[in-house]
């Protein structure tokens, strides 16, 4: 066990692409075989309503996760999910019970995903943390293609899924150990207006796909998943696409990939509305590349947000929640039913306010990236770590926490992880810090950390 904690303390980056992509792929067959709960049960016009009810237990999942935190849930939370991936493989799709077990599974689904986007945003500021997210993702989406459940290899995807699931377990069981504080105090720096920009931004990027999602969902509904099938070749552009916007969030921390996202999805946009719905594979694959983006833009928005926020557990997943939450709004106003000037109407409204929000979050001001740059460069800031102690007679460790206090946001759960200490220890060194230094808060340390030139 003491291996398998190290390789998760030093083997960041590796770590964060097996544990997301392990609970992605996860995700992605439990909510295929979610979808063809109630067939034969459900009347076939009412179908659609299995998909569109998973996700309230979803968000649920989620939110829960933001209130409760302790070791035997997690670990109940993720054996209600193993055993319930099993039963939907083997029992009768068309059965009250296959129906019970979906809601029950995704709803601990939904926890576990809390726990998992709780764990990769505290290392939102590991070197190509974008890239291991965008890797993870598409290494999920990639298995669960070639395994598609519609094929003979049934037995296949259960080895992965069991191996994800294993792997999920060992991750539970290090977490405590690594991030041992449960509670959510720390260092707020985010202003509650860029929270709230990131929150619009997030629902009118996603009420874009929500055209594409619900009007292809209606299709492959209607065909059996035959003629038109969302799991069909076209998917796999999402592979490029995750990982491409991935990379570019890591890019100025992120600043290039708000206007990213807003190009690729009004070309979308742009495809439905001017050439219709009979170009059904290019509007796929436009479908597919943008949710690409929007999906890389609110994963890695909220996390690299999250923790410094007061409750870094709800915001880290703040963004796959507004996704479920988002579905179920389109639903409510039958987006795939709407003609194409109703759409347009609403998509230009949906653009607008993205617009309008990126321009106050300062998202479109891409010159400000030259400044920040500019800025950095002169050589005014910082002070050495050398200089740190020999100014306030520090430790060579203390002046190390000193310096991750002072020039990140993180909490002291994050910092501890990366300095790999305990908590407790790097309690005892800021306490120390404190007392040589005269500084009472964080804020005055942050002060402190400025040369005299």
């Amino acid at each position: 066990m003491d291996r398998i904690i190290t390789f998760f303390q030093r083997k960041r980056a590796v770590s964060l692409i097996l544990i997301f992509a392990a609970f992605m792929l996860i995700q992605l067959v439990i909510l295929r075989l979610g979808n063809k709960a109630g067939r034969g049960f459900i009347m076939p016009e009412h179908q659609e309503l299995v998909y569109y009810g998973m996700q309230l237990p979803v968000i649920l999942g989620f939110v829960l996760r933001s209130f409760v935190n302790h070791r035997a849930v997690k670990l109940t939370a993720l054996g209600v999910c193993f055993a319930g991936f099993w039963l939907m493989l083997i029992s009768n799709e068309a059965s009250l019970f296959y129906l019970i077990v979906t809601g029950t599974t995704v709803l601990c689904l939904g926890y576990t995903g809390g726990c998992v986007y709780y764990y990769m945003s505290c290392f939102a500021d590991v070197k190509h943390f974008g890239l291991c997210f965008g890797l993870g993702y598409a290494f999920a989406v990639a298995v669960q293609y070639v395994f598609q459940l519609s094929f003979d290899l049934r037995p296949l995807i259960g080895v992965f899924v069991f191996c994800a699931f294993a792997l999920l377990l060992m991750f539970l069981y290090t977490e405590k150990r690594v991030i041992t504080s449960t509670e959510d105090k720390g260092f707020s720096s985010v202003p509650k207006f860029k929270l709230i920009c990131a929150v619009v931004i997030t629902v009118a990027m996603l009420m874009f796909t929500s055209y594409y999602n619900n009007y292809i969902h209606h299709l492959q509904i209607a065909s059996n998943y035959t003629e038109y099938n969302v799991y069909s070749f076209p998917r796999l552009l999402m592979i490029p696409g995750v990982i491409l916007f991935g990379f570019i969030g890591d890019i100025k921390k992120g600043k290039l990939l708000p206007v990213c996202t807003l190009c690729v999805t009004v070309i979308a946009l742009l495809n439905a509305v001017l050439i219709g719905r009979e170009t059904y594979t290019l509007n796929m694959c436009l479908f597919y590349l943008s949710m690409s983006a929007v999906i890389s833009y609110y994963n890695l928005t909220f996390m690299f947000l999250a923790q410094k926020t007061k409750k870094p557990a709800f915001w880290a997943s703040a963004g796959r929640i507004i996704d479920s939450a988002a579905v179920l709004l389109s639903f409510a106003l039958k987006f795939s039913t709407l003609s194409a000037v109703s759409v347009l109407v609403i998509d230009i409204a949906m653009l607008s306010a993205a617009i309008v929000f990126m321009a106050l979050n300062g998202d479109l001001n891409l010159s400000s990236i030259a400044n920040k740059e500019t800025k950095k460069s002169e050589p005014n800031a910082k002070i050495t770590p050398g200089q740190i102690r020999e100014k306030f007679g520090l430790t060579p460790k203390e002046a190390q926490v000193f310096k991750e206090l002072t020039e990140t946001d993180d909490k002291q759960e994050a910092i501890a992880l990366r300095m790999n200490m305990s908590v407790n220890t790097l309690r005892h060194h800021i306490t120390s810090i404190y007392k040589k230094t005269g500084a009472q808060t964080r804020a005055a340390l942050c002060k402190l950390n400025i040369t005299d030139e």
